[in-house]
């Protein structure tokens, strides 16, 4: 087959990719420019991003003009999502009482006694410093308090979220806190507005399962980015949850105090029972993941013309057994590989030379496919 141009010439460099979140292992941030430009290229105008989880994708598909419809099951995600792609609806006051948030006085309560650490003190591994955790205290049931929208709310929290991150003491993940005290926890957390852009064109947000979702949806082409986890055999179960990665966003966000356990104080909803079926890692009798035969039900469910999948050669299953869910349904068009020591490379591949290729280093996939 003919083999195209490297993906950074080929793509268009028009596209507005700045996007703001929370940080969040498995971002496509640093891929925006050819997700977009596949799905350009497929020539779809709308589109569902089925796990939407910080939103980097969503966001910059609204902001380059497609009609977007954001979907995941976390609560935050939920969250993020309305403040980039609704949140220009409410930008007439929200600047304000953000103001009025950052200023209001510390106090003492729930998220200080669980989750404030004091560097003078050696107890260590706390997500963020008492000074902080403080600020939230005093903020968090204001924004209840003061919001005079669900879409206004979601800008406020936003915000909250996106200056907890800026000044905590994790690798990225809320699964485990540094025993030392990183350099930017010491910083005053402040709330800013965040960088929401208008959309002319309205944008939907779900927070249901991905098949439902793509049962329910009207997008001309569907991004599929399941939590693929870890290959490694070793690596405990629940270090590659979502729930338990972000639990402190789903916290922050529902405000319910929940009951903690361990010594992180997770959720207790987040425990490995509560995990989605896209992030098991066991086998059933016959010796397919779990979470392929739950990513194959998701594609049964798709009517779209176009499906774009993101997937890694660090998953749990390989990319032949990827393949084989895929190519049951959909023929391939297009794929592009990242390797994170090299440039973007864009190949036109048929499946079988794809899966034959040896692997070197740790890549993401894009596969651009469309209906049989």
């Amino acid at each position: 087959m003919s083999v195209t141009t490297p993906a950074h010439q080929s793509h268009n460099s028009g596209f507005v990719i700045e996007t703001t979140s929370v940080k969040y292992i498995g971002s496509k941030k640093k891929l925006l420019q050819p997700i977009l430009g596949l799905i350009s290229r497929a020539g779809a105008s709308s589109v569902l991003d089925c796990f939407s989880g910080s939103t980097r994708v969503a966001q910059a598909l609204a902001n380059n003009g497609f009609r977007v419809h954001a979907n995941d099951i976390s609560e935050y995600s939920r969250v993020i999502a309305n403040c980039f792609l609704n949140g220009h609806s409410v930008l007439g006051e929200v600047d304000k009482k953000i103001q009025f948030l950052d200023s209001l006085r510390p106090i003492f309560g729930w998220y200080s006694e669980n989750y404030g650490g004091d560097p003078r003190q050696l107890d260590g591994k706390k997500p963020w410093q008492l000074h902080n955790t403080m600020k939230l205290d005093a903020i968090r049931p204001e924004i209840d308090r003061i919001s005079e929208s669900e879409i206004e709310k979601c800008v406020l929290l936003t915000s909250l979220m996106i200056a907890l991150d800026e000044v905590d003491n994790t690798l990225g993940h809320q699964a485990a806190y540094l025993k030392n005290w990183s350099k930017r926890s010491f910083n005053k957390m402040q709330m800013r507005l965040p960088g929401i852009r208008y959309h002319a064109l309205a944008s939907r947000v779900t927070k249901v399962d991905a098949c439902e979702a793509a049962a329910n949806s009207d997008a001309e082409l569907v991004y599929v980015d399941p939590p693929y986890g870890s290959n490694n055999s070793l690596m405990p179960p629940s270090r590659v949850r979502y729930g338990a990665y972000y639990h402190l966003w789903t916290t922050i966000c529902l405000n319910d105090e929940p009951k903690l356990f361990g010594v992180n104080g997770r959720r207790e909803d987040s425990r490995d029972r509560f995990s989605s079926a896209y992030e098991e890692y066991r086998k059933d009798n016959d010796g397919r993941y779990l979470s392929m035969i739950a990513l194959d039900q998701l594609l049964k469910n798709v009517s779209a013309k176009h499906v774009l999948v993101s997937y890694s050669s660090g998953g749990r299953a390989t990319r032949e057994q990827l393949m084989d869910v895929l190519s049951s349904r959909f023929t391939l068009t297009e794929f592009t590989r990242f390797d994170y020591k090299k440039n973007v490379m864009s190949l036109m591949r048929s499946t079988s030379d794809w899966v034959a290729e040896e692997e070197t280093n740790h890549e993401e996939y894009l596969i651009l496919l469309k209906q049989n």
